[in-house]
């Protein structure tokens, strides 16, 4: 699977990278993050998925992934 990358309007690379984890009801839920180095112990690197968009804080730069309307 290839990885995202995006580069935000201050000029900062970000990589795309999900994991599962497990609520307190047992329950399990896929999160996905962003993060300056292209590798992460935490989880594993995944391309943008086609039902989510990208979205920056427009005061520091934060990317966040929000569901598409």
């Amino acid at each position: 699977m290839a990885q995202y990358s995006h580069t935000n309007s201050k000029g900062v690379t970000y990589y795309l990278f999900t994991s599962v984890t497990k609520l307190r009801g047992g329950k399990e839920q896929r999160i996905y993050y962003f993060s300056k180095s292209d590798t992460n112990a935490k989880g594993e690197p995944c391309d943008l998925p086609d039902d989510r968009q990208v979205e920056e804080n427009p005061r520091n730069g934060f990317l966040v992934l929000k569901k598409k309307v």
